[in-house]
């Protein structure tokens, strides 16, 4: 079973796509509030709660018949989960959404919740993964919400004032911590086993 501490960096790895894509909002609206900032980052982290618990159903349909390899395929999607992220951060263009985005005078809810779907789908893969490693669904995505909603009103206020090229190295961060988290379930099962 995964600990608070696992799961909260579990959070961490998985809310820097929405602190990237958060840096960039703020940066757009010139001069965001706090109100603002959090608000966007709620809908951020109610994303990011979502879906795993939809993976999560996911893989509690197919856990029994993958429960012998059940640590690989964890291992599997969170390293590729990862791997994607730091491949699209690094390929990316973040200057040039950025321009385009300044362009806009104003926000609607509607943009942040489109951004906020397309930065949570990671979170369906690794939802699949928490099912196959049994952790408690509730635990999870309460942190894993709670963690995306501060990191993303965060991103808000730093977008504001840092601008947007922190965005992409924060994504490797993030994609560096699931892969480092993936990593960890083959090591921890042949201890386990030992």
């Amino acid at each position: 079973m995964a600990g608070m501490f696992t799961l909260g960096a579990l959070g961490l790895g998985l809310s820097v796509d929405a602190f990237a894509a958060a840096v960039g909002k703020g940066a757009s609206m010139g001069s965001p509030k706090w109100r603002d900032a959090i608000r966007i980052g709620a809908v951020f982290g109610a994303f990011e709660a979502i879906m795993p618990c939809l993976g999560w159903l996911i893989g509690k349909a197919v856990a029994t018949w993958f429960s012998e390899y059940g640590g690989w395929i964890a291992f599997i999607l969170l390293v590729g989960v990862g791997g994607h992220m730091m491949w699209e951060a690094w390929h990316g263009d973040l200057a040039e959404e950025h321009d385009e985005e300044e362009k806009k005078p104003a926000m609607s809810m509607l943009s942040v919740a489109l951004t906020a779907v397309a930065t949570s789908i990671d979170a369906l893969a690794v939802g699949v993964s928490l099912a196959v490693m049994g952790v408690p669904l509730l635990a999870a995505c309460i942190v894993i919400g709670g963690v995306t909603t501060v990191i993303a009103s965060g991103g808000v206020m730093i977008g504001k004032h840092a601008g947007i090229w922190l965005g992409r190295y924060a994504e490797i961060m993030g994609g560096a911590v699931l892969i480092l988290i993936g990593a960890a379930i083959p090591v921890q099962q042949f201890l386990m086993r030992s």
